[in-house]
């Protein structure tokens, strides 16, 4: 159990600290609470729904604005691609804090009672100051995605993310009513896929000296399963990996879904490809046949539905409904 210390300043009370061993919860709880969800065998337990919570990544950020938690947070930081349209205005009203990580210093001044990472080793770094050690010493509750601890990442740890943010901040209905959603945008498109054949994908996220590309072991795998296709690396006991570019074009994908985000052009990546004299050779680049998915949808979070039927239209446009 996480012992989280209690800060000695008034605007940080929105979270009751837990004692040693996360025993007990402050008198002043409200009905409900204390409430404790898993974090990756790690416990985290809040004595009320925090008031000031703090997003880092773009898929933490999303979780709460699709939940309709936008009021009770104190700031965001880090998107890597626009918020998905239906949750502009909310994010509108979001404090953002730095266009990537902040300081711890900009951290406290934000008077967070919660912080809510989607990439937590990048997001929760010691050497830059935002250890968990400190955040919970300042009194801030920490949480990060499910996905860095899931030996494979599945559809499941997105509705078990979605459901661990429900829990911690008195969401649940709305929260059910997410993962609903999903599952009906899954079963529709796994209706109009019945009976076609699945299809061998290369995910292209880079192409340098080498591919590096998804592995067996994140939602990106599951995504393409999902939508009609077979990862050629799903043997990978990774997220991502490098691999050899003979590796990648031995293997014959029939299909490449390149993954879009950062200052290279999804064009310029395709070009990369169909320039390379093995990978030209492949099936996929013969016929052409590509798919483009934004980074920010590759991710455990609210997307993954609409992820699975953007992929499925492009890998198999004449099921699209």
């Amino acid at each position: 159990m996480i012992a989280l210390a209690a800060a000695g300043t008034a605007a940080l009370a929105g979270c009751q600290a837990a004692g040693p061993g996360g025993s007990g919860g402050s008198a002043d709880s409200p009905e409900g609470y204390p409430v404790t969800v898993d974090e990756c065998g790690r416990e985290v337990r809040v004595d009320a729904p925090p008031e000031r919570a703090v997003t880092l990544n773009q898929h933490a950020t999303e979780v709460m604005l699709a939940l309709g938690l936008e009021e009770r947070m104190a700031g965001t930081a880090y998107l890597d691609d626009a918020v998905l349209p239906e949750y502009e205005d909310a994010y509108e009203g979001v404090p953002v804090l730095a266009d990537e990580y902040p300081s711890f210093e900009d951290l406290l001044a934000a008077e967070p009672d919660f912080v809510y990472a989607g990439y937590p080793g990048s997001a929760f770094d010691e050497a830059e100051g935002r250890g968990r050690d400190a955040l919970e010493g300042a009194g801030m509750a920490t949480y990060g995605s499910l996905e860095q601890c899931a030996d494979e990442v599945t559809v499941e740890t997105a509705y078990q993310e979605i459901r661990n943010i429900g829990t911690l901040f008195g969401a649940e209905d709305r929260a059910e009513e997410l993962v609903a959603g999903i599952e009906d945008r899954l079963a529709g498109v796994e209706g109009r896929l019945d009976g076609t054949e699945p299809v061998d994908v290369l995910v292209v996220d880079s192409l340098g000296d080498t591919v590096f590309t998804s592995g067996g072991s994140g939602i990106g795998d599951a995504i393409i399963e999902r939508a009609g296709g077979r990862n050629v690396f799903t043997d990978l006991d990774d997220v991502f990996a490098d691999v050899s570019i003979e590796d990648a074009a031995d293997r014959s994908p029939e299909a490449i879904v390149f993954y879009d985000y950062g200052a290279i052009p999804v064009e310029e990546k395709i070009a990369a490809v169909e320039d390379d004299p093995l990978l030209s050779g492949t099936p996929a680049v013969e016929e052409e046949r590509y798919a483009v998915l934004p980074l920010s949808s590759a991710v455990a979070g609210v997307r993954v539905g609409d992820a699975v039927a953007d992929v499925a239209d492009q890998l198999h446009p004449g099921t699209d409904g």
